[in-house]
């Protein structure tokens, strides 16, 4: 089979990947015409684990290339899937679908024979009627199908999904556009995959109600977090004993200082939007968003309150910036709101992450860059850990303290153990712990 990825980015590029790697034929387009040429160079536009191999190999042995040609890309493929961004749009809180509306008219004008355009990108509801629309006014008379096919990849265990995935969800309106991707999904078949087949509607829903109940889910352990301070529980036990529970499940019930990323904040607040246009507002989604918004700005105020009643030429290390390990993503990082608190504030900030690249353009220019976790706790008064990253779990209590000319450590993703903290003359404190 043969089939066209629009968008190299995140979701394109790991999807393109991977379906190369089931021994698909994928022609990967971008407009970026320094992206093509830094993949086909072997340079990968993002971090992720293992992502680099997977495309050497792939394109080593022919079966993935990367063009900006894409009426060249479309022609003879039986799929063509739409993964283009759809940001936030400014002002209002709805997707931007300017960029899939674009893609699937040029696609429509490009094919050639019988095609699957299917959206992988994150599209709210009503949004694969539309792609219909576009594609009926462009080729009338065209054989192509319109399918939704949401993408489930958490960032730094992308490729795992997309090769081991909980299930593989489809909505489609015809039999062609079942086949095909029935067929391009049939790798999965071996290992006994869930492929739910659906109407466009259900499946365009399906993402965004599984990533607000994932964000509710972290909220909810958020708040309950603070409680536990109130009251002396520890939220580790509460939560244990919540995810033992085969109702509730053990994942997404860890405290930290608010969710970010790619998909939680801009997937909310899109689900909110439109369930209010529609009429059937979901207040419990509305709050989640007020809620991890604020904690962020509270995640400040603790470490502002940590460093004494006045702050101003205080030294704060900060451990990880990216929202969450084994990622280089930024987008609505949690650090994206503290540090510049921090910096208005008149602290001297010094932060440590494993892949800083793009934290560098994100974060205020004030925020100084160490090399190693050790350099950035050197002569801070207190240290903040903002990212969970494995290697800050390996850090010696005792080269910390060392390092330090405070004895402050607030860890907002309990990473370390309080009694070996403490023992090691840390003043510390944690999220939900007493």
């Amino acid at each position: 089979m043969r089939i066209a990825m629009i968008g190299a980015g995140y979701v394109g590029l790991v999807s393109g990947a991977c379906f190369a790697e089931f021994g698909v034929d994928v022609a990967v387009v971008d407009v970026d015409p320094d992206k093509i040429e830094g993949l086909k160079a072997g340079r990968m536009p993002i971090y992720e684990p293992g992502l680099d191999n997977l495309v050497a190999e792939n394109v080593r042995d022919g079966r993935l290339t990367f063009t900006t040609d894409l009426v060249a890309a479309v022609k003879g493929a039986d799929a063509v899937f739409l993964a283009v961004g759809t940001p936030t749009r400014r002002g209002d809180g709805h997707a931007d679908l300017s960029y899939v509306y674009a893609a699937a008219e040029q696609v429509a004008r490009a094919a050639e024979g019988p095609l699957v355009l299917v959206t992988k990108s994150t599209v709210p509801v009503g949004t694969g009627r539309e792609v219909q629309a576009i594609v009926r006014r462009a080729r009338p008379d065209a054989p192509i199908s319109v399918a939704s096919n949401p993408e489930f990849l958490r960032e730094g265990n992308a490729i795992g999904d997309f090769m081991r995935p909980d299930r593989v969800v489809i909505g489609v309106d015809d039999d062609h556009a079942t086949t095909v991707l029935k067929r391009l999904y049939r790798p999965l078949y071996l290992i006994e995959t869930p492929v739910l087949a659906v109407s466009l509607e259900s499946a365009e829903l399906i993402k965004y109600a599984a990533n607000a109940f994932l964000a509710v889910k972290i909220t909810f352990i958020n708040e309950i977090a603070d409680l536990c301070e109130k009251v002396g529980a520890d939220v580790h036990d509460v939560a244990r004993g919540m995810g033992l529970d085969g109702r509730i499940g053990r994942k997404f019930l860890h405290p930290g200082p608010g969710y970010g990323g790619s998909c939680f904040p801009k997937d909310t607040l899109a689900l909110a939007r439109t369930a209010q246009d529609a009429g059937s507002p979901i207040r419990l989604v509305e709050t989640t968003i007020a809620v991890n918004d604020a904690r962020k700005v509270q995640m400040a105020e603790r470490i502002l309150a940590a460093l004494g009643p006045d702050p101003k030429g205080r030294r704060v290390g900060v451990l990880g910036v990216t929202f969450k390990p084994e990622t280089d993503d930024m987008r609505d990082a949690p650090s994206l709101v503290i540090l510049p608190a921090l910096v208005a504030a008149g602290v001297d900030v010094r932060a440590y992450d494993p892949q800083p690249g793009h934290a560098r353009q994100a974060l205020p220019a004030a925020v100084d860059f160490a090399g190693t976790a050790l350099a950035a706790a050197e002569g801070a008064d207190a240290v903040v850990v903002l990212t969970e990253w494995n290697e800050f779990r390996a850090l010696s209590p005792d080269r910390l303290k060392a390092a330090m000319k405070g004895d402050v450590v607030l860890d907002l993703r309990n990473v370390w153990d309080p009694a070996a903290m403490r023992a090691a003359g840390i003043t510390y404190s944690s999220i939900g712990r007493p």
